[in-house]
């Protein structure tokens, strides 16, 4: 463990999420061979501890500032064949549960992506808590879901000749989070 982090439980109070130190990144296979990966660049949250130590996550995300590093593209996927994002500008996150793993987590809640939600089950790693760089105390998380985007509507079929689809059905979407301490 490294001097000054701690892997105690968070502190009551509110941990908003720092988009300056945190990612939500994605993939997803690309013409059955290869996989396209992108990430999104606007979005926000917060980590409530209740005074009896329950944890809540709520998190949004900005659709349109989907980021594949190819204009066109991103385009494509703000367009109603995929998030709809005039329509649909945020997905949401809100949590359900959070359950020990080990000396990891599972957080459970609702997605709300393209207008339906759905219960998905996060893999959470909490990396612990530092005493930060002046702003106050910061806390670090990682986390990884797979989801199928025709759960969510998203059921733009695009097959090759050679069978399969130029996109696939199952998106990897991992989070890296720093929440500072808030109160």
């Amino acid at each position: 463990m490294t001097a000054g982090l701690t892997t105690t439980p968070l502190a009551t109070g509110t941990w908003a999420i720092d988009p300056v130190h945190s990612a939500i990144n994605f993939s997803v296979r690309h013409l059955m061979v290869s996989k396209v990966r992108g990430k999104f660049d606007t979005f926000s949250g917060a980590i409530t501890i209740a005074e009896d130590g329950t944890p809540s996550v709520s998190a949004d995300i900005d659709v349109a500032s989907i980021n594949t590093g190819n204009e066109q593209r991103d385009a494509h996927v703000k367009s109603a064949d995929f998030f709809d994002a005039e329509n649909h500008p945020t997905a949401t996150f809100r949590s359900t549960a959070v359950e020990a793993k080990g000396e990891d987590y599972v957080l459970h809640g609702d997605f709300t992506l393209h207008g339906v939600t759905k219960p998905v089950s996060l893999a959470l790693e909490f990396n612990g808590v530092s005493p930060g760089m002046g702003q106050g105390e910061v806390a670090g998380f990682e986390a990884s879901v797979v989801l199928n985007r025709k759960d969510f509507g998203i059921d733009i079929d695009m097959p090759l000749e050679t069978g399969g689809a130029v996109v696939g059905d199952k998106v990897t979407i991992n989070l890296d989070i720093e929440a500072l301490r808030q109160s």
